[in-house]
């Protein structure tokens, strides 16, 4: 038996086990949470915490593992372990906690190193190969797929094709001639074997074996003779079926068997899991945390709640132990808290112990106890004849043999149920004892004598539950330092007690206890008055505190501003510059741009002026060349339709010049050309009247025919730039027009249009061109234009 079995009882850890179990996702979990007792070692304690608060880390983000395990599992493997073939609903579950250690784990392995948790996580030892075949072979419990192997798949074929045969069989009896011996026209089975329902009276007409007869009698269900043979052979297919399945359940559960230990662990693992994110879930509905651990055996609680106490009610209490004082004596009326003091105490030390968070403010302390012992409630028992003193002493006895350093012992009404004197003399015993032996403790009583024993006695202190004298009514806090009053008295004369009988009772009160008693309620009212004084200094550093951060505040506010109008001018200030930084870039650019198309428009007229230039060279040399034609010409056939005369016009046809003959003598003349005169041979002169008329023609010839020749009456400028395209269309345009072309084509194709564009507004700014248009259909669409020259 546990050691802390009867405090688990006593002090309703059960209680708080059964709330956490109902929070885990996992039956295991449950299951383990119910077994959860607390633990001694210090080590284990610190890491069970860790964890979870390192859960409650991850709630808080809205991240869980997805936890799944059965608690059969156990019993699964050991069945494996032994040899015995599992079930398909078996199988199923350990490929469910095969395919879920996978996501664990590696959920787990995105965690931070620094995680406790993740050593758990990283445990796991998932198998796809296991996981796989059992989802491959195991369709539903009660389900193996056709193609788990060859065998089973050709057997099911078998029997579905004896299954046809059957029924194809018994439809000739439906729809034949037979068909009016029958029941009702349906194939049905009786005794897994195919039958028709024949009406009684034809039963013999229907040849075969009768399975069943109907509840009326009407009915007999005959397997017609023709499919015996076929349902015979349906029988041996189901049975050679059966072992099949045998068979591959076998393999499955030989495999399941060498994971053994693996699904073991595994299992282990995400039970754990699920429990301490149980653990977590609970600490966020309580409002608990993780507090710190004392190396010794010092606890300091601030605002502990007990958590079976709805918390919107709870009054909480601060209490400490192995600070100024080992033992803590807690006085004051009946139902005034003292029992659910020392109970929150103990419980929420039993449930740190057990890894579970406790609900107290940060700063709290806790420790460790190597035992944690109660006396507390009434366990008086009519068969073993045990009144309420004795069962309590039972229970002490008990307690006193099991106390040691590092105990906490918890003592309600410590020596009630006997005579007061020697229930005081035993209570102060008691505790002298048990604290010889180095164990903490806290205890409730009534006695004076208790109250004596703390004010006198080192390292054990008084505290009191206190209780409002104006209302009758117990406020439930928990004071230290100051020992309690019954207040019998008072409470008896507010009731209406007379006051002759509360008078004649003090009188009956020895000397001693009434100075006590006074002494007690001089240090109550002295206590009440400081802690109202404590309170309105309180209240009113607060108020100053308040004042003092408002005036921070403000002092930051106006910093904070001051900052951001700072920043706010450079900001301005910063922008201001861009601006004109800016207004300044864009002026030179436009200067820049002025001055580029200033020189663009110079360039554009002394290319203008060269091409014209160009242009009025290009036709002095056509010129020239049409002359040299018509020399070349001349001097290789040309004959003087006459003999020269003196006065005669002829052309010499080595410098192309006009003249006059002055002289003729035998081959040579004398030609006066201009103010000069000139000896050459006659048969380099021609005579101009006659040249002149033959020149025409040729030159007709020349400068038309041969050049329209020569010219395409289109050309193509797809590919070019905008300003080489034009400049190779201007120079196409003059051929064009020396080739008396009538219309010309111009190619730029479709594209983005900006050639097309830049040609047709060169083709309305030229003056050579009379007009121009798009391509119509067959011409090129828009991807030509077409122009028409002046003649």
């Amino acid at each position: 038996m546990n050691r802390f079995e009867k405090a688990i009882k006593t002090l309703e850890l059960d209680r708080i086990l059964s709330a956490v179990g109902e929070l885990c996702e996992l039956e295991s979990s449950k299951e383990s949470v119910a077994k959860i007792r607390p633990s001694c070692d210090k080590k284990s304690v610190a890491l069970s915490l860790r964890r979870t608060s390192d859960a409650k880390s991850l709630l808080a983000i809205g991240k869980k593992p997805s936890l799944y395990t059965h608690s059969s599992i156990p019993d699964i493997v050991s069945r494996a372990k032994k040899g015995a073939v599992l079930t398909p609903q078996e199988l199923l579950r350990v490929a469910g906690l095969l395919s879920s250690a996978a996501g664990v784990k590696s959920f787990g392995e995105k965690l931070e190193e620094k995680n406790s948790l993740k050593l758990l996580f990283l445990r796991l030892l998932p198998d796809k190969t296991l996981e796989n075949e059992i989802k491959r072979i195991v369709l539903n419990e009660e389900q193996i797929a056709d193609d788990a192997s060859a065998e089973l798949f050709s057997i099911r074929r078998k029997i579905a094709a004896a299954n046809q045969k059957i029924r194809d069989n018994l439809q000739k009896y439906i729809s034949g001639s037979m068909g009016g011996f029958l029941q009702e026209n349906i194939i049905t089975t009786r005794n897994s074997r195919y039958v028709i329902p024949v009406k009684v009276e034809y039963k013999n007409a229907v040849k075969g074996m009768i399975h069943d007869t109907s509840a009326s009698g009407s009915t007999v269900f005959i397997e017609p003779a023709s499919v015996v043979e076929l349902n015979n052979q349906i029988r041996i297919l189901e049975n050679e079926q059966t072992r099949e399945i045998e068979r591959i359940l076998n393999m499955l559960s030989r495999m399941t068997e060498g994971m053994a230990d693996a699904l073991e662990l595994d299992h282990q693992n995400i039970t754990e899991l699920g429990v301490i994110f149980a653990k977590a879930e609970y600490s966020w509905r309580t409002d608990s945390i993780e507090p710190a651990l004392d190396d010794g055996y010092k606890l300091r609680f601030i605002k502990a709640r007990h958590p079976l106490v709805d918390k919107n009610k709870v009054v909480p209490i601060n209490v400490e132990l192995g600070y100024d004082f080992d033992s803590l004596v807690i006085t004051g009326p009946n139902t005034g808290g003292k029992t659910v003091s020392i109970k929150t105490v103990g419980l929420l030390s039993m449930m740190l112990q057990c890894g579970l968070h406790i609900p107290v403010e940060e700063g709290s302390t806790a420790c460790v106890f190597k035992d944690i012992l109660a006396d507390i409630g009434d366990e008086q028992s009519i068969e073993q004849s045990l009144s309420t003193f004795s069962s309590h002493m039972v229970t002490i006895v008990e307690m006193i043999d099991v106390a040691s350093e590092g105990s906490l012992c918890l003592f309600d009404e410590l020596g009630a149920g006997t005579d007061p004197l020697e229930g005081a003399a035993l209570a102060v015993a008691i505790l002298e004892h048990v604290r010889n032996k180095g164990a903490k403790l806290l205890a409730t009583t009534h006695y004076a004598e208790l109250k004596t024993y703390a004010l006198d006695t080192p390292r054990v202190e008084n505290a009191s539950c206190e209780f409002d004298v104006n209302t009758l009514r117990p406020t439930y806090r928990l004071i230290i330092g100051t020992p309690g009053r019954s207040n019998a008295f008072l409470i008896a004369q507010r009731l209406g007690l007379g006051e002759n009988i509360i008078s004649s009772a003090s009188n009956l009160m020895s000397k001693d206890t009434l100075d006590f008693e006074r002494v007690v309620e001089k240090l109550e009212k002295e206590r009440i008055e400081m802690e109202s004084l404590r309170a309105e200094a309180e209240r009113q550093k607060q108020e100053t505190e308040k004042i003092r951060n408002e005036a921070l505040a403000e002092r930051e506010k106006l910093l904070e501003f001051a900052q951001k109008e700072s920043e706010r001018a450079k900001k301005e200030a910063a922008r201001l510059v861009m601006s004109a930084k800016k207004v300044s870039d864009d002026v030179f650019n436009e200067l820049e741009r002025l001055k580029n198309q200033k020189e663009r428009e110079l360039l554009k007229q002394d290319l203008e002026k060269q091409r014209l230039e160009m242009r009025a060279q290009l036709r002095g040399i056509e010129n020239q060349s049409e002359l040299i034609e018509v020399r070349e010409e001349q001097e290789g056939d040309y004959t003087l339709p006459r003999e020269l005369r003196i006065g005669d016009r002829v052309l010499l046809a080595n410098t192309g010049k006009e003249g006059t003959v002055e002289k003729l003598s035998g081959k040579d003349a004398t030609v006066l050309v201009g103010s000069i005169r000139t000896k050459i041979k006659i048969t380099q002169l021609r005579l101009v009247t006659d040249l002149k008329s033959k020149k025409q023609v040729k030159g007709l010839r020349n400068t038309s025919t041969s050049r329209r020749d020569a010219i395409s009456a289109q050309i193509d400028l797809r590919g070019e730039l905008s300003e080489d395209a034009l400049y190779l269309l201007d120079k196409y345009i003059d051929d064009a027009v020396l080739c008396n072309l009538n219309q010309i084509t111009i190619i730029h194709g479709k594209g983005t249009g900006a050639l097309r564009s830049a040609v047709t507004a060169f083709l309305k700014r030229d003056k050579r061109i009379s007009s121009s248009r798009p391509g119509a259909y067959g011409e090129g669409d828009s991807g030509v234009t077409v122009a028409l020259l002046k003649q």
